[in-house]
C-alpha cells in the first residue's frame, strides 16, 4: 500500500485498535447482561465510529448491512434475512439456563455465518464470545496468529464436525491458561 490509501488504512486499524479498547471496557461492564441486538449494534458502532467507513452512507455503522456480503467464500445472510435470523438465533440461545462451550462455540459460528455486518463481524463475533465466557465463568482465549488458519477453517466445518473448533479453541484457551498461571491468577 502506498500514500494516501495505506495511510488510510493505517489510521482505520489505529482507530480500531483503540475503539476495541472501549468495547472490552463495556463487555466488562455488562458481561452478566443477557446478548441482545442492541448490545451487539452497540459494539459494531463503537467498534467502527470514526473509521473512514463511518463516513460512507451505505456502509451502516451500528446498524445491520444493506448489501450482501460474503465470508471466506462462503455465502452469508441475505441483508433483509439478518434481522429474523439474529432474533431467531439470540431467542435459542437467551433461552437457555446454563450455557457449555459448546454453546457459546454454536452462538460464535452462527453469529459469523449470519455475518450481520458489512464489515467487523469477526471482531463483534469475538468480542460476544469474551464477554460469554465471562458471563460463564469460562476462561477466555485469544485465538492468536498460529492458530488462526485453522480457527477459520474450524468455524466453516463447525456444522459437520464440531470437534475442530472446539479443539482450537481449547488449544488457544489451554495457552491463556498457562499465562494466568504463570501470574499466579486463579480462574
Amino acid at each position: 500500500m502506498d500514500g494516501i490509501e495505506g495511510e488510510s488504512v493505517r489510521t482505520d486499524n489505529i482507530i480500531e485498535t483503540t475503539n476495541h479498547f472501549r468495547c472490552i471496557d463495556l463487555i466488562i461492564d455488562r458481561a452478566k447482561e443477557r446478548i441482545t441486538e442492541s448490545l451487539i449494534k452497540e459494539l459494531h458502532a463503537i467498534l467502527k465510529s470514526g473509521t473512514s467507513n463511518s463516513r460512507k452512507e451505505w456502509f451502516a455503522v451500528g446498524e445491520y448491512k444493506r448489501l450482501p456480503n460474503e465470508v471466506g467464500g462462503n455465502e452469508t445472510a441475505a441483508p433483509e434475512n439478518v434481522r429474523r435470523e439474529m432474533k431467531a438465533l439470540l431467542a435459542e440461545y437467551n433461552a437457555k439456563p446454563r450455557k457449555s462451550f459448546t454453546d457459546l462455540l454454536d452462538l460464535h459460528q452462527r453469529f459469523e455465518s449470519i455475518h450481520p455486518f458489512q464489515d467487523g463481524n469477526g471482531r463483534v463475533g469475538r468480542l460476544l464470545l469474551f464477554k460469554e465466557c465471562l458471563a460463564n465463568g469460562i476462561v477466555s482465549f485469544i485465538i492468536t496468529d498460529d492458530l488462526k488458519m485453522f480457527y477459520y477453517r474450524d468455524l466453516q466445518r463447525w456444522p459437520e464436525v464440531k470437534e475442530y473448533l472446539t479443539d482450537t479453541c481449547l488449544n488457544a484457551q489451554d495457552n491463556d491458561k498457562a499465562i494466568l498461571d504463570y501470574f499466579k491468577i486463579k480462574y
